[in-house]
């Protein structure tokens, strides 16, 4: 049983047109670039060119308009759902390809020369698509790290580390794999971070300036 099970979790049965079909579709959700739009709409400009120049929720919150970073957080966490979620109703494993395809849609959307966001909102509106319960682990180990250390950055990344291990060990199989690679990207897009944790320079939650 647990040699069927490994070699079912990395077989692929869904065909080359409907993945495709997926890949595409989750990857143009994926590439909206929220942030940069809603900051445009709301004449604030160009949110590239402020802070850490990229676009997602953390950065828009530097233009001081909390409503704006809440409306891009909550947009960026949808597209990942979405494309996840609507591609589910051809099988698992269309909502597993569209559901990566947005996450690396909004971490290289092609409009923006592939420059986007680090990927923490997309990440958890996948895995509100595909494992929902999973959400509310993924929430309280958040809280729990943002409590215990005032580190956002630290807080998601603990519960990106912890996330795939408990959707592997209770049989979410291909779904737990995914997450396996999307956490491994997700490290690596926030190696400055994690190079600030090191160093002790990371801003804390609520810390100015």
């Amino acid at each position: 049983m647990g040699r069927r099970s490994v070699a079912d979790i990395f077989s692929w049965q869904l065909g080359l047109a409907l993945t495709a079909g997926a890949v595409i579709f989750g990857y143009l959700l994926g590439s909206i670039p929220f942030g940069l739009i809603l900051t445009r709409m709301a004449g604030l400009g160009d949110v590239r060119k402020i802070g850490s120049g990229n676009i997602g929720a953390t950065n828009v919150l530097r233009t001081g308009n909390k409503k704006l970073a809440a409306a891009t957080l909550l947009l960026d966490a949808l597209k990942g759902t979405a494309a996840a979620a609507i591609a589910s109703r051809c099988g698992i494993e269309a909502g597993i390809a569209a559901g990566f395809a947005a996450f690396i849609g909004h971490l290289y959307p092609v409009w923006l020369g592939f420059k986007g966001g680090k990927g923490i909102a997309t990440y958890i509106g996948v895995l509100l698509g595909l494992a929902p319960v999973m959400v509310l682990l993924f929430a309280a180990i958040w809280l729990a790290m943002a409590k215990i250390t005032r580190y956002s950055s630290l807080s998601a990344l603990v519960a990106t580390l912890i996330v795939p291990v408990v959707l592997l060990a209770t049989g979410y199989g291909k779904i737990g794999l995914l997450f396996v690679v999307m956490s491994v990207i997700t490290w690596i897009k926030h190696r400055a971070n994690i190079q600030r944790l090191l160093a002790g320079t990371e801003s804390r939650i609520g810390q100015k300036g």
